[in-house]
């Protein structure tokens, strides 16, 4: 990768990460296009598709724990494995990415057609979630990569800068894969079919998806030169030959802000979680008012959906610009106003039943999603001393894994107790984003490249 500016020594030998040109930056990132295209026509469809392949929806929460649980236990093993892998000519984090989405890819052709190979209710169901469980493995394990480069790469005063890029180009991917089955519709692709099968314009989506996967993940791959092992530990004053620890031993050592940062994640990530199982059927119960997943204007509603989601990721991509030139003493304020106008937006998705009104609640939504999966990040890799980053960017993931399951677990409870109404799940997620926004104050930040230990 190209470099701007002069690497400079530090005490012990080791030396300052380089300072990047954003062109360089904006290269290292482009990759997570594809690979968020895959996980927002996922996100965004996996309520339409197992509600219109017969799903009983007090059960949908069980759908939606198989893809964290992939999550959980792909992202650390990523994670460790690629701390420990050099092959030459093509890296450490890149043969990860190289698999993930060679599988993802494939899925992406399955995962639509779960109601079309003649299967029975149940059997279809099931080949659904096997492949949106293999949908999630492989994208994680090709999303894992763009994280790791990050904090391998670049240095503290550019990571607002890298992080905010890498959602940037995954929200691109998300407008233009939300977008999607709107836009298939609008030419003429039919946005019905028959009971227990996805619509056409579901179909061309998810195919188009795994196209453009193809083509970015290629892009990066053939962009981006990692660090050899050499340079490597110079840039973070390490031995070339590392001490082998176990997960349980690496997670030991953990900087206290991954711990106090796992918080503030649990929440947002549960809420987030009802919005993708709820959502939907949500919009389809308040503007349409329906609650047929066969009908014409639930399947409306789902294109809505997708188009509610563009303009939350259109927010996102504008908010993820400003916060870019965030720095210490405005970055955790930022955090916390983010999820609070992201509370704001559940509440309004809730309650209204007007569309332009559901359309700004996701302009809030938008800015909470940049601003969870942003700065978090910025806040732990500046913790990380260069020995297990990897490992430890894929165990952070359990902190976007491990809610999505409890959220999905304790829904076969709170569904029926809030009168099986979906509206009022989505009333929980922004309760859940107010405690998100007071347990941002207590993380305490440090970084480790200026010799703040914490």
């Amino acid at each position: 990768m190209a470099e701007d500016g002069h690497v400079t020594a530090k005490s012990g030998g080791k030396k300052l990460l380089p300072t990047l040109a954003i062109s360089t930056l904006m290269l290292m990132t482009f990759g997570n296009l594809g690979t968020s295209m895959a996980f927002s026509l996922q996100s965004a469809n996996m309520g339409r598709i197992f509600q219109t392949l017969g799903a009983d929806p007090t059960k949908l929460g069980f759908f939606f724990i198989l893809p964290p649980l992939a999550g959980m236990i792909v992202q650390p093993l990523v994670g460790i494995f690629s701390d420990r892998t050099w092959i030459p000519k093509i890296g450490r984090r890149l043969p990860y990415l190289i698999l993930g989405s060679f599988v993802a890819i494939l899925v992406m052709c399955l995962l639509p057609n779960s109601g079309s190979f003649g299967f029975k209710t149940s059997t279809g169901l099931w080949f659904g979630a096997v492949a949106i469980l293999f949908m999630d493995l492989s994208s994680n394990m090709s999303m894992q990569p763009f994280k790791m480069m990050i904090s391998d790469m670049v240095n503290d005063e550019q990571k607002d800068m890298a992080w905010s890029w890498q959602t940037i180009w995954g929200n691109i991917g998300g407008v233009v894969a939300n977008l999607f089955p709107f836009f298939f519709t609008a030419i003429g692709v039919a946005n019905v079919a028959a009971a227990g099968q996805l619509p056409p314009s579901v179909k061309w989506a998810f195919y188009t998806g795994a196209f453009i996967l193809a083509i970015s993940a290629a892009f990066t791959v053939w962009k981006v030169d990692e660090y050899d092992p050499k340079t490597y530990a110079q840039y973070h004053g390490l031995e070339e030959k590392q001490e082998k620890l176990n997960l349980f031993q690496i997670l030991a050592k953990a900087p206290k802000v991954f711990w106090t940062l796992g918080l503030v994640e649990f929440f947002c990530w549960a809420g987030f979680q009802y919005l993708w199982t709820y959502g939907t059927g949500t919009v389809a119960q308040n503007i349409w008012h329906t609650t047929n997943a066969a009908s014409a204007g639930f399947q409306d509603a789902g294109n809505w959906f997708g188009i509610l989601s563009a303009i939350e990721t259109v927010a996102a991509i504008v908010w993820g610009l400003i916060i870019t030139k965030l720095n210490n003493k405005i970055r955790k304020p930022a955090y916390s106003i983010g999820l609070v106008l992201g509370a704001i937006g559940f509440f309004m998705l809730a309650t209204t039943h007007v569309k332009s009104l559901s359309a700004v609640a996701f302009i809030f939504l938008g800015i909470a999603w940049v601003t969870m999966n942003a700065i978090p990040f910025t806040i732990l890799t500046n913790a990380l001393d260069g020995k297990h980053d990897g490992t430890y960017m894929g165990l952070f993931n359990s902190w976007i894994c491990l809610p999505q399951i409890v959220a999905s677990v304790a829904s076969f409870a709170l569904y029926p107790l809030l009168g099986n109404y979906m509206p009022h799940m989505i009333t929980v997620s922004g309760i859940l984003f107010i405690l998100g926004a007071l347990a941002v104050w207590v993380i305490k930040e440090t970084s480790v490249e200026h010799g703040d230990l914490g």
